[in-house]
């Protein structure tokens, strides 16, 4: 099996994982949680941040090392370069729920603590922007943007 088959799968998977993570955070956030359940949801959100890592890690390789499209092909399309805005924008937006699930976490795990508006919000636009993501990808797979 080739080494960008394999590069591939796991790009592949990580999505997978980040859209279930995402989904489950999203899914079990309320107004006030324990900091049990937040502690549950600090844990989802690592794996999380792992995904995306691991598919950040894959994807760089599949762009700057494979034997798959040349560095040109991502290099000259602006639609690619979309793409890796809206990653890093979705990076960008999981900090602060981040750190509020760690600080949180912390303590007696039946305190009950509010859940900030801002972190609802920043959560849902995550998801907003998985679903763009994989549009704009679609995009570029096709050739649009390159120039």
């Amino acid at each position: 099996m080739s080494t960008e088959i394999i590069l591939r799968y796991i790009h592949f998977i990580c999505i997978f994982i980040i859209v279930g993570t995402l989904t489950a955070e999203h899914l079990l956030l309320k107004k006030t949680m324990t900091r049990q359940e937040i502690s549950r949801l600090a844990k989802i959100d690592g794996l999380y941040g792992m995904a995306s890592l691991l598919l950040l890690a894959a994807g760089l390789t599949l762009w700057l090392g494979s034997n798959g499209k040349p560095a040109v092909f991502y290099n000259k399309n602006w639609v690619f370069h979309l793409k890796l805005g809206l990653f890093a924008t979705l990076g960008i937006l999981s900090i602060y729920p981040t750190v509020f699930f760690l600080k949180k976490r912390k303590g007696d795990p039946a305190e009950t603590i509010p859940i900030p508006g801002k972190v609802f919000l920043l959560l849902r636009l995550e998801l907003l922007l998985l679903l763009i993501i994989p549009l704009v990808a679609g995009l570029m797979a096709r050739g649009i943007g390159y120039r």
